[in-house]
């Protein structure tokens, strides 16, 4: 073997490695939620910032997820749903395997395509990983939850894995299990990190579900695109409310749920036992989730989806995507320095007095998107069927709006 394909292989490694990064993610049972569905949630973190949604028909069971754009065969997906609504998304875990020395193989987007492609239920995933060959070559933590009101995660390490029951009340006290970048069955310390997340998260989520406001808008609106800091007992959007729209001011940021490398977020809204899994949601923030918009789709809906989630040949990326990485470059304003350039954010380009700032802009649009939404699933209930021609129509307002909003609040103009 020659140096040069030596030093690729471990630049693949690495890449692999790497691949999920630091992603914050939760599973919370249907139990403690507002309208009595589970939910399932993933703030994805990782070098791979450009994103799309695919749909796939190339298995057992139809399915949709989150697909990094460069991916065009779409061999891994990083959070999706099937049409049975079973529904998986990952976070890597850095302190499972502690002085074990085998190799990680960095395939967890394929373990979740994989289980999508063939899993109806949880028990048909746990099945998956007692088959998985051992060592599994694998550290993460994967949520999962399914149309029979299953709702769980596992911890995965070389030897096997360790199950966190949401529905158990002496696993779940209060209906959710959190994960950051460690896992409880692991040993804990600076090997592992995403502790302060953690605690952020989980005083959102005990707020949430003490006051019955447990749903997928506040945590697409709350929480993934919330500045709130656990150890500095700060907001960012209340500390800097008060000034005047473009005046330029920096803050350091670290250790916030949404962060330089956070490229997507998802939450799936799951269906209750008996309730027809075609109501099954995926909710999309698909891009830098405080410049980008929440859009729903479903897997029954097949590939008709708008076409601001799906892969664009002019921009090597989905156009929502792209768009919300444009907007990026005015929170992140510098362009030198290792470090400046990802722990210095220009608040004032997210909030301000005047209401102009990219997030107070997003939110009356998506607002819209949640409101028209509502009535498609609300409608669905009733008749426990997705009224397809409904959904289309939805669909293509979306896309319209979208193109709209980009256009007029921001002066970008989507293809």
């Amino acid at each position: 073997m020659n140096i040069r394909t030596l030093v690729l292989i471990v630049i693949a490694m690495l890449i692999l490695s790497i691949q999920s990064m630091a992603c914050t993610v939760a599973v919370i049972s249907g139990k403690y939620t507002k309208d009595g569905r589970p939910l399932l949630w993933k703030n994805r973190d990782t070098w791979a910032i450009k994103n799309k949604i695919v749909y796939f028909n190339d298995a057992k069971y139809e399915y949709m997820g989150l697909v990094n754009s460069h991916d065009s065969k779409g061999k891994s997906v990083w959070i999706g749903q099937n049409e049975m609504g079973f529904s998986i998304m990952n976070s890597a875990s850095y302190n499972l395997n502690i002085g074990d020395t085998t190799r990680l193989n960095g395939q967890e987007g394929r373990i979740i395509k994989k289980a999508l492609a063939n899993c109806a239920t949880i028990e048909d995933f746990e099945k998956m990983l007692d088959e998985m060959p051992r060592p599994t070559r694998l550290e993460a933590n994967f949520g999962v939850i399914d149309a029979n009101g299953g709702a769980a995660m596992y911890e995965l390490n070389n030897k096997g894995y360790v199950k966190f029951d949401a529905n158990d009340p002496t696993v779940a006290p209060f209906g959710y299990v959190l994960r950051a970048n460690y896992s409880f069955t692991g040993s804990f310390g600076k090997e592992s990190s995403g502790y302060i997340r953690y605690n952020t998260v989980d005083d959102l989520f005990y707020n949430a579900m003490a006051t019955n406001t447990f749903d997928a808008k506040f945590i697409m609106q709350d929480v993934t695109r919330g500045l709130k800091h656990s150890m500095l007992n700060i907001d960012l959007y209340q500390q800097y409310s008060d000034i005047p729209e473009n005046t330029t001011t920096y803050t350091f940021f670290h250790d916030f749920i949404p962060r330089n490398s956070s490229a997507s977020s998802c939450v799936i809204q799951g269906v209750k036992k008996d309730e027809n899994p075609d109501l099954s949601t995926l909710w999309s923030i698909v891009g830098f989730p405080l410049t980008s918009i929440a859009i729903p789709t479903w897997v029954k809906a097949k590939d008709a989806f708008p076409s601001v989630l799906k892969y664009n040949e002019e921009y090597k990326n989905s156009p929502v995507c792209y768009a919300a990485l444009e907007l990026k470059n005015e929170v992140f304003p510098v362009r030198w320095g290792k470090f400046a350039t990802k722990y210095y954010i220009n608040i004032n380009a997210l909030t301000n007095a005047d209401n102009t700032g990219i997030v107070q802009k997003i939110n009356p649009f998506e607002n819209k998107i949640f409101e028209a939404a509502d009535l498609i699933i609300a409608d669905a209930r009733a008749n426990n069927k997705l009224d397809l021609s409904k959904v289309k129509d939805f669909y293509n307002s979306t896309d319209e709006l979208v193109h709209k909003m980009f256009q007029e609040e921001f002066n970008i103009e989507l293809k």
